[in-house]
């Protein structure tokens, strides 16, 4: 997968977001560290969604980790909208990244150079860059 130079990486899952920034070229991305945000998960529009308790109670369905998703999306439209980057890649696990399309700004979609749904959140960054490349 092309990863440009310098994109953005936001790595996500329902309690973990990670900013990475490519320091490599763009089929070898080398990621490093630029910020563990503190979000504010408090938009549970997801649970007019979710609102089936038997699917809670299994375990299909957590709102908080949901709401994290759709902090980590209203992160990301702010610095998109201020002009923090030009190029973006998200990784998140399927529920994750479903839950954050559904909160991108245009602004942000214009930036997105790609998606990646796969739970990388914890893994160690030598994986994520591997998938980054494979991909």
């Amino acid at each position: 997968m092309k990863v440009p130079h310098k994109a953005h990486v936001a790595l996500v899952d329902g309690t973990r977001f990670l900013v990475l920034r490519n320091v490599g070229p763009i089929f070898e991305p080398k990621l490093s560290v630029l910020e563990e945000p503190s979000l504010d998960p408090s938009n549970y529009s997801a649970a007019v969604r979710n609102q089936d308790d038997a699917s809670q109670l299994k375990g299909k369905t957590d709102l908080d980790e949901l709401a994290h998703a759709a902090a980590a999306a209203e992160w990301l439209n702010a610095k998109a909208i201020a002009g923090t980057f030009e190029d973006l890649v998200v990784i998140a696990d399927p529920k994750t990244l479903g839950e954050m399309r559904r909160h991108y700004h245009p602004e942000l979609v214009k930036r997105l150079a790609a998606e990646v749904d796969k739970a990388l959140a914890h893994e160690p960054l030598d994986k994520v860059e591997k998938v980054l490349a494979n991909t």
